[in-house]
């Protein structure tokens, strides 16, 4: 299970999640069957999902974040609930783009550059919270900095990372979170800018076999952090037949008679975890006749 932790500096300025998100990422690529560069990007945004996410008050409560850009990728989903739970897919699953450098992943020519990141939040308001702001650079972490800055005026510094194998299997993943609240000084800020410069790479950190409490000690040395929560949160999607039933009926008796006439089964798959449900003729007409009684 992969772990996520939370912490906060002695002095109630500072707050840092971090999460090594390996098990998830792996679980991901095993769905979707990800080239090297979608791997990245979308493990890159189901890290960040669960680092946001960890800040919600409810287990009810969830986020899920989109972008769309130009790049080949296309469109990416992901999200993730207070539990712990995230799911996400992309429009495109195999993308090849040149390497940026000798081993390294080109995530911004994947994604785009020209675009938006949407973060909506349900909260269980009447509506649910909708921030959105031009892409940075595609790279994602970036976007997740300047969405906090722009849309919540919350200095951020957000650090993500999936290091995958020549097999395309998933080595590392991982990211970190760290967050000014007000009081922070500048004298704090300094040392968080210097700490942060032992963590170059969060990946890299993680293949020196070091733990997210190794990453709380490293970027908030000198602040006597106090853990806040801690807890496993993993890659699971909440989809079943009757959810799947509930949307082939919101289609309409005209759509669903053409269906049962054209097809002698109609299979559904889920986009997030790739389940299949089917649904017979039988099924069909017990559906048409149930919107035919409302």
């Amino acid at each position: 299970m992969a772990k996520l932790v939370r912490a906060i500096s002695d002095m109630g300025g500072v707050v840092l999640s971090v999460i090594d998100s390996t098990d998830i990422v792996k679980r991901m690529e095993e769905i979707h069957q990800t080239s090297a560069v979608v791997s990245a990007a979308l493990g890159r945004m189901l890290t960040a999902s669960q680092l946001m996410a960890s800040t919600l008050k409810h287990v009810d409560d969830s986020i899920t974040l989109r972008i769309k850009a130009d790049g080949p990728i296309g469109l990416i989903t992901v999200g993730c609930d207070g539990r712990g739970n995230c799911k996400g897919f992309v429009e495109n699953n195999i993308v090849e783009v040149p390497l940026k450098a000798p081993g390294k992943l080109d995530v911004g020519a994947a994604v785009g550059k020209n675009g938006y990141l949407y973060v909506v939040k349900d909260i269980g308001l009447k509506e649910p919270y909708i921030g959105s702001i031009p892409l940075e650079s595609g790279e994602i972490a970036e976007d997740i900095t300047a969405y906090y800055a722009y849309s919540e005026q919350i200095p951020t510094v957000c650090a993500l990372g999936v290091l995958v194998n020549p097999d395309l299997s998933i080595k590392r993943a991982g990211g970190y979170l760290l967050q000014l609240l007000p009081g922070a000084t500048e004298e704090e800020i300094t040392m968080l800018e210097n700490n942060i410069q032992n963590v170059p790479s969060i990946t890299a950190f993680f293949e020196q076999d070091k733990t997210v409490y190794d990453v709380i000690e490293t970027v908030l040395d000198g602040f006597n952090p106090n853990m806040l929560d801690e807890g496993e949160v993993s890659y699971h999607c909440d989809c079943n037949r009757d959810r799947v039933e509930k949307a082939l009926i919101s289609i309409g008796i005209k759509d669903l008679e053409m269906l049962r006439d054209e097809e002698e089964q109609i299979e559904m798959g889920c986009q997030y975890c790739d389940a299949k449900y089917y649904f017979s003729k039988e099924d069909l007409d017990k559906m048409i006749k149930s919107l035919k009684k409302a």
